[in-house]
């Protein structure tokens, strides 16, 4: 097999790892019952979920028609002043984080062929590394690469929580195009989302591949350079797109 490109960048989200049924209730429950330990007064949890809901909502419909990415830790900021929660050595915003996101990433699983598909590119000596859009803060998504077990494959990984913009934003392909110091054709970029990932990569000269497990219609104003069902399908790439 010629893999006629020097370097990958993913997706992670839906492309790498199926996060399951993203839900905030449990995850901000198990926050709210450590605080309960410590014996902080507290609202009725209803009210400090809804308190949340109606702080990060309207941040992530703002981020989509701004590509400046929500961050979470300053709902959970905002939900500590609103509610007057007192910082302790046991209680701190990082600590908070973390039982939130440990939480969320309980529920997220690694598709079966991933590990084998990166294990053969990095064998083969393709540089790879990862273009995310998230809400998680930076060291909590350094914590999932390492639970997943996925980050010794990779040679950086880009956050849109700690960069000024989200995909299909171009700064922030630009940031892996000189992370890799490659041009950008010579750079594949794999992605679930058509628009943000497939369009965003196709804007700064990448070449895209667009991984549509479910098999979903083409959207008509744009194609891929390539589409795959699973990543295995990466395999099948042995000639540079036209």
């Amino acid at each position: 097999m010629h893999f006629p490109f020097k370097a990958i960048g993913f997706d992670w989200a839906y492309t790498l790892v199926d996060l399951g049924k993203e839900d905030d209730r449990k995850p901000l429950k198990k926050v709210f019952s450590f605080l309960c330990s410590k014996n902080i007064p507290l609202p009725d949890f209803e009210v400090f979920l809804d308190t949340s809901r109606k702080i990060f909502h309207p941040m992530i419909e703002m981020s989509r028609n701004t590509n400046q990415e929500a961050r979470f830790e300053i709902v959970l900021q905002k939900l500590i002043d609103q509610f007057k929660i007192p910082f302790s050595e046991e209680t701190t915003l990082k600590k908070l984080l973390e039982i939130y996101y440990l939480e969320v990433y309980s529920e997220r699983k690694v598709y079966p062929e991933v590990v084998t598909v990166l294990k053969f590119f990095k064998d083969k000596g393709v540089r790879m590394g990862v273009v995310s859009n998230t809400t998680n803060p930076g060291f909590m998504k350094e914590n999932e690469m390492e639970i997943t077990g996925l980050k010794s494959f990779f040679e950086f990984a880009i956050y849109s929580s700690n960069t000024p913009f989200r995909k299909p934003h171009p700064s922030i392909f630009n940031l892996a195009i000189e992370s890799l110091n490659l041009e950008p054709a010579e750079i594949l970029f794999v992605g679930d989302n058509f628009a943000l990932d497939v369009l965003g990569a196709k804007d700064v000269g990448m070449k895209s591949a667009w991984v549509n497990r479910d098999r979903k219609n083409m959207p008509s104003d744009a194609l891929p350079d390539y589409e795959l069902h699973s990543l295995e399908d990466l395999f099948r790439i042995n000639s540079p797109a036209v």
